[in-house]
């Protein structure tokens, strides 16, 4: 328990490594929108972890042979010094160095301590400080040239190479990821190898000492910084340099990735060695420097006009800042450890452990567990996990689908139930427009056979008068006059052509019921369907009898048998049954 406290600063350092350092893998990607960053994180914190604990060992041994931090106590302020200085100058949103910061962590350490510090170990650091950055420019522009020029010749359509940009990010960040892990995981644990428990963890294809788990925390607390705190840097390092393309993008990640693994890989170095050859040292190196050259590579390609000087200046500032930051605040920190706190911060240099010592000389001591059948089962498990995850997220996915389906068709259903409403609200404002212009026909209808009625009254009150006359005047010219005037008259009295008119408007305005009349009671006669069409006008039996040259008695009759061709019986109400035809 108390070891986990201690090395607690190392884990903070690893966030902060994680929440700086993450931008120079995915910042180019994730600044040109071709990968969310929620994609960038989980690539990148898988990959991180996997060369943390593969690839890590050689880098981190590197940097414990700088100074041997052979306290916990000193080992926990070196770490807590280094990650404060990155951890400000994250907050300030500059992408600055992790290496320097330990580096210059671990010479405050030296130079209050009083112990040696490896000049050739240093020498090998620092030139990579500036060989790091060149490497990563050289391999950016040859490959950004190698890229254009492929990309020339091919011709590949624009939907096709969107896809083959994402697939190729992924691959490169997960390299990137990768080398990060493997390289930089020196600067969150190297200072406490020393340390490191003296246990070996047999899996059967692979094994894990102390030193490896040890980085495996590390490796831990750099994915949490990627997740938590890394999307501002990101964004930082990929607009405020250079404006990237998507295929620059992946120059800068490859050549940044490609840079870290070449100085963390012992397998490159002993084929150099093999070949008489110069091998590159295995040394934590700058990954912030090494994409800025890479971004640089690319701007000398693209043309020095588009490089942001102003965003270099303050990234250069910051790598001198770092370092001297984080030396003077290790050396106050370690004043209070010492003198506050009463913690031994070194041991004599002749009882230092050294990591080689540890696992060459103390094998007797290393502590191995069989975790074959254990990590067997972690496996099971962990893949009958990933399975039920599987077929619990597709069962989400499929009533999330089913959801959307649904609220569409309620959408859908309440769009058609709107426009029924509207059209049923157009229908019904249509039949009360259609029942206002019936009505008002109807009452002209009505009008037009009172007017008929009144005159009919009128004419025959005439003839009655002249009739009157025509037996008192004695005179026989008189008298054939007044004939002659009489018939005149009564020959009006037909309105034949009034009664045309009257019959032709009625038979347009109820046409539908005039077919509908014929359909039902096809052997009714012309009179009767005359009939009917006056009855549903709801006409008087006088006003009737004038449009019929009947009688109003005739009226009567002529309805009593109108309503036993319509199969009523004697209480049915003609009006009615006429109207609901």
């Amino acid at each position: 328990m108390l070891f986990l406290i201690y090395i607690s600063s190392g884990l903070f350092l690893g966030w902060s490594l994680g929440s700086n350092d993450a931008a120079n893998i995915f910042g180019s990607a994730v600044g040109s929108k071709m990968l969310r960053f929620k994609q960038a994180a989980l690539i990148g914190s898988i990959f991180v972890i996997l060369g943390s604990v593969f690839q890590g060992k050689g880098g981190a041994e590197t940097l414990n042979a700088l100074g041997a931090v052979d306290a916990l106590a000193g080992g926990f302020t070196v770490s807590l010094s280094a990650a404060i200085t990155v951890f400000v100058m994250t907050r300030k949103a500059l992408p600055v160095s992790s290496s320097q910061a330990i580096v210059g962590a671990i010479m405050g350490w030296i130079y209050f301590t009083g112990n040696k510090a490896d000049l050739g170990v240093l020498t090998k650091i620092v030139s990579t400080w500036i060989s790091g950055p060149v490497l990563g420019m050289i391999f950016s522009a040859l490959l950004f040239w190698l890229l254009r020029f492929f990309l020339k010749k091919a011709q590949i359509h624009v939907i096709k190479l969107d896809t083959y940009i994402r697939i190729s990010l992924i691959i490169t960040g997960a390299f990137g990821a990768y080398s990060l892990g493997a390289n930089n995981i020196a600067n969150v644990m190297g200072v406490f190898l020393t340390s490191a428990p003296r246990i070996e963890l047999n899996f059967g294809l692979f094994s894990l000492d102390g030193v490896q788990l040890l980085l495996l925390l590390g490796g831990l607390s750099i994915a949490t910084g990627i997740y938590t705190y890394s999307e501002k840097v990101m964004h930082t390092v990929g607009n405020g340099i250079l404006s990237l393309s998507p295929e620059a993008a992946i120059v800068v990640v490859f050549s940044q990735a490609l840079v870290l693994f070449l100085f963390s890989s012992s397998s490159f170095a002993n084929l150099l060695h093999q070949f008489n050859l110069p091998a590159l040292p295995l040394v934590p190196v700058s990954s912030t420097q090494v994409v800025i050259g890479s971004v640089l590579g690319i701007g000398l390609i693209k043309g020095s006009q588009d490089i942001n000087s102003r965003t270099l200046v303050g990234i250069a500032a910051g790598w001198i800042t770092t370092p001297v930051l984080a030396g003077l605040l290790t050396f106050v920190a370690l004043f209070f450890v010492q003198n506050v706190f009463n913690l031994p911060i070194t041991l004599k240099p002749s009882s230092a452990v050294t990591v080689e010592k540890m696992f060459t000389e103390d094998l007797d001591r290393i502590i191995h567990f069989d975790l074959i059948l254990p990590g067997i089962g972690i496996l099971f498990v962990g893949f009958i996990t990933l399975l039920i995850y599987l077929v619990l997220r597709q069962q989400k996915l499929r009533l999330k689908a089913e959801n959307e389906l649904l609220a569409q068709q309620n959408q859908l259903f309440q769009v058609q139930r709107s426009l029924s409403e509207m059209e049923m609200k157009a229908i019904q404002s249509k039949n009360e427009t259609l029942n206002t212009h019936l009505e008002k026909r109807r009452k002209e209808f009505i009008d037009m056979a009172f007017n008929l009625t009144e005159q009919r009254i009128f004419l025959e009150e005439l003839t009655s008068r002249l009739d009157e006359i025509l037996q008192e005047e004695p005179q026989p010219a008189t008298k054939n006059n007044l004939k002659s005037v009489i018939a005149l008259i009564r020959q009006k009295m037909s309105f034949a052509r009034e009664k045309e008119n009257f019959y032709g408007e009625v038979e347009q305005v109820h046409k539908d019921f005039k077919m509908k009349l014929e359909a039902s009671f096809p052997d009714l006669t012309d009179q009767e369907k005359k009939l009917a069409s006056l009855i549903r006008l709801n006409l008087s039996n006088k006003e009737i009898a004038t449009l019929l040259s009947i009688s109003p008695k005739s009226v009567e009759v002529s309805r009593y048998r109108l309503k036993r061709r319509l199969g009523l019986e004697k209480d049915d109400n003609l009006f009615h049954f006429i109207n609901n035809i």
